[in-house]
């Protein structure tokens, strides 16, 4: 990742990186930390397709999906939008499978907006044949 950003945008991938290491403790609350209290995740090739609204929507789902997945997320590109507080990402995913230590990899596309440096808004592309017990 070598963009140049500003230090709005910067503050804003700060708060991307921040959820990411949440994520990488299994601790939901602390990926939170990073959001709006009335955060929309939008996770449109889940299966059933989700959209998580507010805080506890949000940690319900994540605090879930954590116990499944041991998962660490990089940040591969940075595409900054017009609006300094939206920004398209490139990430990929490495991780384990808790239940069956299937190892998983996966690259991620995500659509972020921001407000005051927090996410409020996150749409996640991915493969789907990459999630174990999925095609």
């Amino acid at each position: 990742m070598t963009t140049e950003l500003d230090p709005h945008r910067r503050r804003n991938l700060d708060a991307v990186l921040g959820a990411f290491a949440g994520i990488a403790a299994g601790d939901a609350d602390r990926q939170l930390a990073h959001y709006t209290d009335d955060l929309v995740i939008d996770l449109p090739y889940s299966s059933p397709p989700k959209r998580l609204e507010g805080r506890e929507a949000a940690r319900a789902f994540l605090s879930g999906a954590l116990q499944v997945f041991e998962l660490h997320l990089t940040v591969d590109e940075v595409h900054p939008g017009l609006d300094p507080d939206e920004m398209v990402l490139e990430f990929s995913g490495t991780g384990t499978h808790r239940e069956t230590g299937a190892p998983y990899t996966n690259r991620y596309v995500g659509i972020f907006a921001f407000r005051d440096g927090r996410i409020r808004f996150q749409r996640e592309y991915y493969d789907t044949s990459a999630i174990p017990g999925r095609t």
